[in-house]
Protein backbone atom coordinates (compact mmCIF):
# COMPACT_ATOMS: atom_id res chain seq x y z
CA UNK A 1 0.00 0.00 0.00
CA UNK A 2 0.86 3.90 -0.40
CA UNK A 3 1.31 5.99 2.64
CA UNK A 4 0.58 9.28 1.76
CA UNK A 5 1.96 12.00 3.97
CA UNK A 6 -1.41 14.02 5.91
CA UNK A 7 -0.32 17.69 7.62
CA UNK A 8 -2.19 16.54 10.93
CA UNK A 9 -0.09 15.58 13.64
CA UNK A 10 -1.15 13.92 16.68
CA UNK A 11 0.47 12.14 20.37
CA UNK A 12 -0.06 8.41 20.15
CA UNK A 13 -2.86 7.99 22.38
CA UNK A 14 -4.95 10.34 20.23
CA UNK A 15 -3.87 8.49 17.21
CA UNK A 16 -4.81 4.80 18.67
CA UNK A 17 -8.22 6.48 19.79
CA UNK A 18 -8.89 8.31 16.17
CA UNK A 19 -7.82 6.43 13.69
CA UNK A 20 -9.87 3.01 14.17
CA UNK A 21 -13.08 5.78 13.68
CA UNK A 22 -11.78 6.48 9.74
CA UNK A 23 -13.24 5.02 6.58
CA UNK A 24 -9.11 5.14 5.84
CA UNK A 25 -6.39 3.18 7.46
CA UNK A 26 -3.34 5.42 8.87
CA UNK A 27 0.02 4.74 9.49
CA UNK A 28 1.67 6.93 12.73
CA UNK A 29 5.26 7.95 11.99
CA UNK A 30 6.86 9.73 15.18
CA UNK A 31 3.83 12.00 15.35
CA UNK A 32 2.50 12.11 11.47
CA UNK A 33 -0.19 10.50 10.24
CA UNK A 34 -0.17 9.27 6.96
CA UNK A 35 -2.66 7.81 4.94
CA UNK A 36 -2.86 4.63 3.43
CA UNK A 37 -4.03 4.46 -0.41
CA UNK A 38 -4.90 1.62 -3.20
CA UNK A 39 -2.31 -0.74 -4.38
CA UNK A 40 -2.40 -2.11 -7.70
CA UNK A 41 -3.85 -5.68 -9.23
CA UNK A 42 -0.50 -7.23 -9.30
CA UNK A 43 -0.02 -5.90 -5.70
CA UNK A 44 -3.02 -7.22 -4.44
CA UNK A 45 -2.78 -10.72 -6.26
CA UNK A 46 0.83 -11.26 -4.84
CA UNK A 47 -0.17 -10.16 -1.23
CA UNK A 48 -3.14 -13.07 -1.33
CA UNK A 49 -1.07 -15.35 -3.15
CA UNK A 50 1.66 -15.06 -0.19
CA UNK A 51 -0.99 -15.57 2.61
CA UNK A 52 -2.52 -18.13 0.72
CA UNK A 53 0.66 -20.25 0.57
CA UNK A 54 1.38 -19.92 4.21
CA UNK A 55 -2.07 -19.94 6.04
CA UNK A 56 -2.45 -23.52 6.40
CA UNK A 57 1.13 -24.38 7.19
CA UNK A 58 1.50 -21.23 10.20
CA UNK A 59 -2.19 -22.04 11.17
CA UNK A 60 -1.46 -25.62 12.05
CA UNK A 61 1.84 -24.50 13.62
CA UNK A 62 0.13 -22.04 16.50
CA UNK A 63 0.83 -19.24 14.42
CA UNK A 64 -1.84 -16.42 13.05
CA UNK A 65 -1.58 -14.42 9.09
CA UNK A 66 -2.44 -11.18 8.86
CA UNK A 67 -3.40 -9.01 4.94
CA UNK A 68 -3.26 -5.43 4.70
CA UNK A 69 -5.73 -4.13 7.42
CA UNK A 70 -3.86 -5.04 10.92
CA UNK A 71 -1.30 -2.70 12.05
CA UNK A 72 2.20 -3.54 13.56
CA UNK A 73 3.17 -1.97 16.43
CA UNK A 74 6.84 -1.14 16.03
CA UNK A 75 7.35 0.65 19.14
CA UNK A 76 5.27 2.13 21.86
CA UNK A 77 6.78 5.53 21.10
CA UNK A 78 5.64 6.71 17.93
CA UNK A 79 5.37 3.71 14.97
CA UNK A 80 2.56 2.28 13.98
CA UNK A 81 2.79 0.24 10.85
CA UNK A 82 0.29 -1.92 8.05
CA UNK A 83 2.60 -4.58 6.59
CA UNK A 84 1.35 -6.40 3.35
CA UNK A 85 1.27 -9.75 5.23
CA UNK A 86 2.36 -10.26 8.64
CA UNK A 87 2.42 -13.14 10.91
CA UNK A 88 2.31 -13.83 14.82
CA UNK A 89 3.36 -17.07 16.59
CA UNK A 90 3.60 -15.02 19.81
CA UNK A 91 0.96 -16.05 22.54
CA UNK A 92 0.89 -12.48 24.03
CA UNK A 93 -0.76 -10.99 20.42
CA UNK A 94 -3.57 -13.47 21.33
CA UNK A 95 -5.76 -10.87 23.05
CA UNK A 96 -4.67 -8.02 21.09
CA UNK A 97 -8.08 -7.18 19.01
CA UNK A 98 -6.34 -4.10 17.14
CA UNK A 99 -2.99 -4.16 16.29
CA UNK A 100 0.21 -7.22 16.08
CA UNK A 101 3.45 -6.58 19.10
CA UNK A 102 4.95 -9.56 18.67
CA UNK A 103 5.36 -10.58 14.71
CA UNK A 104 7.34 -13.42 13.38
CA UNK A 105 7.49 -12.28 10.03
CA UNK A 106 7.00 -9.09 7.98
CA UNK A 107 6.10 -8.92 4.30
CA UNK A 108 6.15 -6.14 2.01
CA UNK A 109 4.86 -5.94 -1.56
CA UNK A 110 7.11 -3.43 -3.73
CA UNK A 111 5.87 -0.62 -5.91
CA UNK A 112 7.79 2.04 -7.26
CA UNK A 113 6.30 4.86 -5.48
CA UNK A 114 7.09 2.79 -1.75
CA UNK A 115 9.93 0.73 -2.75
CA UNK A 116 12.55 3.17 -1.22
CA UNK A 117 10.47 3.63 2.16
CA UNK A 118 10.45 -0.28 2.66
CA UNK A 119 13.96 -0.97 1.97
CA UNK A 120 14.93 1.63 4.28
CA UNK A 121 13.19 3.31 6.84
CA UNK A 122 10.83 0.63 7.39
CA UNK A 123 13.38 -1.97 7.24
CA UNK A 124 15.59 0.00 9.97
CA UNK A 125 12.56 0.27 12.37
CA UNK A 126 11.41 -3.79 11.84
CA UNK A 127 14.61 -4.71 12.75
CA UNK A 128 14.12 -3.28 16.78
CA UNK A 129 11.55 -5.98 17.21
CA UNK A 130 12.60 -7.92 18.70
CA UNK A 131 10.44 -11.29 17.80
CA UNK A 132 10.72 -11.01 13.76
CA UNK A 133 12.77 -13.11 12.65
CA UNK A 134 12.27 -12.65 8.62
CA UNK A 135 11.55 -9.69 6.40
CA UNK A 136 10.95 -10.27 3.42
CA UNK A 137 10.29 -7.76 0.18
CA UNK A 138 8.27 -8.79 -2.80
CA UNK A 139 8.58 -7.46 -6.55
CA UNK A 140 5.49 -6.26 -8.01
CA UNK A 141 7.11 -5.36 -11.38
CA UNK A 142 8.67 -8.53 -12.00
CA UNK A 143 9.45 -11.74 -10.51
CA UNK A 144 11.89 -11.58 -7.54
CA UNK A 145 12.07 -11.70 -3.68
CA UNK A 146 14.29 -10.79 -1.11
CA UNK A 147 14.63 -12.51 2.24
CA UNK A 148 16.40 -11.22 5.18
CA UNK A 149 16.65 -13.40 7.98
CA UNK A 150 17.86 -12.49 11.69
CA UNK A 151 20.96 -13.87 12.86
CA UNK A 152 22.74 -13.39 15.87
CA UNK A 153 23.05 -9.74 17.51
CA UNK A 154 21.74 -7.68 14.88
CA UNK A 155 23.44 -9.07 11.85
CA UNK A 156 21.05 -9.83 8.99
CA UNK A 157 21.14 -12.65 6.39
CA UNK A 158 20.18 -11.36 2.95
CA UNK A 159 18.85 -13.68 0.39
CA UNK A 160 17.83 -13.08 -2.69
CA UNK A 161 15.02 -15.73 -4.88
CA UNK A 162 14.36 -15.37 -8.68
CA UNK A 163 12.71 -16.99 -11.47
CA UNK A 164 12.43 -20.31 -10.88
CA UNK A 165 13.53 -20.86 -7.64
CA UNK A 166 11.84 -22.25 -4.71
CA UNK A 167 11.47 -20.17 -1.45
CA UNK A 168 12.68 -20.84 1.99
CA UNK A 169 11.23 -19.14 4.83
CA UNK A 170 13.18 -20.65 8.15
CA UNK A 171 10.62 -18.07 10.70
CA UNK A 172 8.08 -20.46 9.55
CA UNK A 173 8.85 -23.55 7.69
CA UNK A 174 7.60 -22.71 4.72
CA UNK A 175 9.23 -24.06 1.47
CA UNK A 176 7.69 -23.57 -2.11
CA UNK A 177 8.27 -22.09 -5.73
CA UNK A 178 8.72 -18.65 -6.19
CA UNK A 179 5.73 -19.16 -9.22
CA UNK A 180 3.19 -19.11 -6.10
CA UNK A 181 3.51 -15.80 -5.32
CA UNK A 182 3.06 -14.46 -8.65
CA UNK A 183 -0.15 -16.77 -10.00
CA UNK A 184 -2.29 -15.42 -12.25
CA UNK A 185 -0.65 -11.70 -11.71
CA UNK A 186 0.04 -10.10 -15.11
CA UNK A 187 3.44 -8.48 -14.81
CA UNK A 188 2.76 -6.73 -17.92
CA UNK A 189 2.43 -3.23 -19.26
CA UNK A 190 -0.30 -1.14 -18.17
CA UNK A 191 -3.72 -0.82 -19.49
CA UNK A 192 -5.64 1.74 -17.40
Amino acid sequence: MIAQPQSQSMSVADYLEWEPQQELRYEFVWGEIRAMTGGTIPHNLIALNFYSAIRELVRNKGCRTFVNDVKVQVNEAGLYRYPDVMVSCDERDRANLKLIQFPTLIVEVLSSSTEAIDRGDKFAEYRDLPTLQEYVLIRSDKIGVECYRRREGSFWLYQPYGEGDEITLESIGFKGAIALLYDDVDLGVSRA
